[in-house]
């Protein structure tokens, strides 16, 4: 829009007066003068479909080679850790040369077509010097008309040599704006509900009603599970990888809607709930915890930026996090960099922890939320949540047992169902999946002490 559209109204403001001015002026000659503009726009439309695939190819590539560079660099105390530069910069250099060589077909075909159109112009051009000097010397134009005709052809025909410039560069934008438009006109996933939650209301009962539930082109993760949680109780759920604990998480949450059964907040389907209302009542505290580039304190502020200084350090506090925070260089002013990396995964977790604290919501989700701390502050961490998690709806999914052994009630998945179920002590005496696994994690405790 910067210059390709000026451009475009320049071309077509000279064609449009100086032709007519040339037909007014010599129309026997003015036709000779016009006839390569049929084939310069023939020919433009041409190179522009046969442009057009080699473009969008060079943006397919230039994407391909950015998202290496942009993983290469996030990972690359994994890349350094496993001596993996020199494969890694080959990969690099695939890539590279493949965009160079896309780049290399595009242009070739560019600066072909520049000349092509010139050489016709170059016709045109030669044809009414040819005709408009017998013209003049049979006496029908005079040699003051003949001139200025001479002077202003070039005003009708060379601005087409700028044409092909002004497709190639519209073919570039093109490519651009159609892999930004294929990101718009992507169909929206999640529909959003039409019913309001305020927050004041919500009692926290949550209910999943033989659900179903498989992520996109793999087998199911979830299967005619039904569970329910009472109002500001806790329940703990605990299984092997991949059973679906963490499914459930982000189905609560609506990242994606399960294909059978319903999942509901005090008796309403949350797919009837306006989603800035249903996730405005839940916090989450997720296993792999994102921290954005800037200070501790923006950090825990996140999602409750209108917060005071003093509920920040009081929910970092809570979270054990405010004695570390104090040993930072510049305390809750620290940056923490992108994603967190200046800190330890025990802090960036205790981070969230808070966050999720200060957003004080009816209903908190803790995936994994003690994973990695040490025992230590996990036990300082329990006895604060024993306090946050009182008179709220708690759903605790660990594979430390010890972090929901106080639960009111532990559910204990297997594939996607529900295995077990009951509290600490209830299934103790099953002796069944979850007494085995306490076994295991005493047994092991007892060997590493």
């Amino acid at each position: 829009m910067n210059f390709g559209a000026h451009n475009i109204l320049h071309f077509l403001t000279t064609v449009l007066f100086v032709g007519g001015t040339f037909i007014a002026l010599a129309p026997g000659v003015s036709w000779w003068a016009m006839a390569p503009i049929p084939f310069v726009i023939w020919g433009t439309a041409l190179f522009q479909a046969k442009l057009e695939p080699r473009y969008a190819d060079v943006r397919e590539k230039s994407g391909l080679i950015s998202s290496r560079l942009t993983n290469n660099l996030s990972g690359i105390a994994t890349i350094k850790s496993y001596t993996a530069e020199a494969y890694e910069r080959d990969r690099v250099a695939v890539e590279s040369n493949a965009y160079r060589q896309s780049n290399a077909r595009a242009i070739a075909l560019s600066a072909a077509f520049v000349p092509l159109i010139r050489i016709v112009i170059l016709i045109g051009f030669t044809a009414t010097l040819f005709l408009g000097g017998v013209a003049v010397a049979n006496g029908s134009l005079s040699a003051g008309t003949y001139g200025f005709l001479v002077f202003i052809i070039q005003r009708l025909l060379w601005p087409f040599t700028d044409l092909s410039e002004l497709m190639d560069e519209y073919q570039r934008a093109m490519a651009s704006v159609r892999r930004v438009m294929t990101l718009l006109d992507t169909p929206v996933a999640i529909a959003q509900g039409h019913l309001a939650l305020p927050l004041s209301t919500v009692r926290g009962e949550v209910q999943f009603a033989d659900i179903t539930f498989a992520y996109s082109d793999r087998n199911s993760v979830l299967q005619n599970l039904s569970l329910q949680v009472p109002a500001g109780q806790t329940i703990g759920i605990v299984g092997a990888t991949g059973s679906g604990k963490s499914t459930l998480a982000k189905l609560l949450l609506r990242f994606y809607d399960v294909q059978n059964g319903q999942i509901s907040i005090d008796g309403v389907d949350i797919r009837d709930l306006n989603l800035p209302d249903l996730r405005r009542c839940i916090g989450w505290v997720s296993q792999d915890v994102f921290l954005f580039h800037g200070t501790v304190a923006e950090n825990i502020r996140y999602g409750s930026f209108d917060a005071t200084r003093e509920q920040v350090i009081q929910a970092a506090k809570l979270a054990e996090a405010h004695e570390f925070i104090e040993q930072l260089p510049q305390g809750y002013d620290t940056i923490v960099g992108e994603r967190g990396q200046k800190l330890s995964g025990g802090q960036r977790q205790r981070l969230a922890i808070a966050r999720a604290i200060l957003k004080d919501p009816p209903i908190l989700i803790l995936d994994e939320a003690t994973s990695a701390v040490d025992n230590e502050t996990e036990a300082a961490i329990q006895k604060s949540l024993a306090k946050i998690t009182q008179g709220r709806t708690t759903i605790a999914i660990a594979h430390r047992l010890s972090t929901i052994r106080q639960a009111d009630c532990i559910y204990v998945m297997d594939r996607g169902a529900i295995e077990e179920q009951g509290t600490h002590d209830e299934l103790l005496s099953l002796n069944g999946a979850y007494a085995n696994l306490w076994s295991v994690q005493a047994g092991l405790l007892s060997t590493l002490g």
